[in-house]
């Protein structure tokens, strides 16, 4: 019984060694060199990158046991019981398009954006479950996107925010990579992407306040307060940003994940107004508030970038947290009418138009 006991516990080791070490999910680890660049960076300290403030990253035992009570625990209303509404679009409508700046929404944070005749994708998460292994996730609301990836035509270029999995996809990676011309992530997140075997010459990484063009386009990595880490070993061993896309029509902003802090209104004085801002709103909890924000900072972080339009992102699409699925745009958007703002909540698919001035609030949440 004893010898049987041991060989079980054995063979469960062995299989979580060879699943931490050999699973392509985990992404890659920054060369020597790339190293030695990073510790030029004002965020690089110790080994690791840091927040421009001192932040809790580390919950008690008593917090994490309650985490995972809630996180497992079935909660009402924590997924929507039916299919959430969306609108489908096609490969030709795409890259034949050459209009105003638009965006298409697929839930959480993944944007596509047509600008200045150019295609990207923002944090392109088109998997199912975002964890290294569908047994660790919580699956995604809709088992359909607006499209799927191998209808999706050529991509100029790719923007990503972090590496957490609900923004860095590996299995999207790979089934994109052959039809994007470019890659651009905050330090440290292209050693991912080389791992995942794509081409170096095709990937910039940016530190917070650089700034870099594709072709016409300017693009500009940003503060945000957060963290990184796909491993049990590489937390913060890549750093975390919000982007800035500027065409020689529209300012926009994104703001990857974010707690609130000043750094929001740092970008407004900078860079701002902007043209339609895109700004985390869910999987919020009291035991990790520095690292995302409630729906009413969302707002204030709306306001301190200086949008003209704001858009709440980062929900309708994976239950990361313990609140209603709903309870993001409930909360967000009756402070937004409090603060008389204009403010975009379309649903998955639709298209958005930063410079529609006829558009109206539409609640299909309900």
């Amino acid at each position: 019984m004893v010898l049987s006991i041991g060989i079980i516990l054995g063979a469960m080791i062995l299989t979580i060694v060879l699943f931490l070490y050999f699973n392509p999910q985990f992404g890659g680890k920054a060369s020597d060199e790339a190293i030695a660049e990073y510790k030029k960076s004002k965020n690089y300290k110790d080994d690791i990158f840091v927040n421009s403030t001192e932040v809790k990253l580390d919950m008690s035992a008593k917090d994490m046991g309650k985490a995972l009570v809630g996180f497992f625990k079935s909660q009402p209303n924590t997924k929507p019981e039916e299919i959430l509404p969306f609108s489908k679009i096609d490969s030709l409508n795409i890259a034949d398009y050459k209009g105003e700046t638009r965006l298409v929404w697929f839930g959480h944070s993944t944007f596509l954006l047509q600008t200045d005749k150019k295609t990207i994708l923002i944090d392109p998460m088109l998997g199912n479950v975002p964890a290294p292994h569908p047994s660790l996730g919580s699956k995604r609301f809709n088992e359909e996107l607006p499209i799927s990836i191998d209808k999706l035509p050529k991509i100029d270029a790719v923007i990503i925010s972090h590496d957490h999995y609900d923004h860095l996809d590996y299995k999207s990676i790979i089934a994109l990579k052959n039809k994007v011309d470019h890659f651009y992530t905050p330090l440290g997140v292209g050693a991912h992407l080389q791992k995942w075997n794509v081409d170096k010459t095709k990937i910039t990484e940016l530190d917070w306040w650089q700034e870099t063009y594709f072709k016409d386009l300017k693009l500009i990595c940003t503060p945000a307060q957060h963290f990184s880490g796909r491993g049990l070993s590489d937390r913060a061993k890549t750093l975390w940003s919000s982007w800035i896309v500027q065409s020689k029509t529209d300012n926009i902003f994104f703001s990857g994940d974010s707690g609130y802090a000043n750094h929001f209104k740092t970008i407004g004085e900078i860079y701002g107004p902007f043209d339609f801002a895109m700004i985390e709103c869910g999987q919020y909890n009291e035991m990790w508030p520095d690292i995302h924000m409630f729906p009413e900072e969302t707002v204030q972080a709306g306001i301190d970038v200086k949008a003209k339009k704001i858009m709440p992102i980062h929900w309708g699409a994976f239950k990361l947290a313990m609140h209603t699925w709903t309870d993001p745009i409930e909360r967000f958007t009756k402070t937004a009418e409090e603060f008389d703002l204009r403010i975009v909540t379309p649903k998955i698919g639709e298209l958005i138009y930063p410079k529609d001035s006829t558009y109206t609030v539409k609640t299909w949440w309900k």
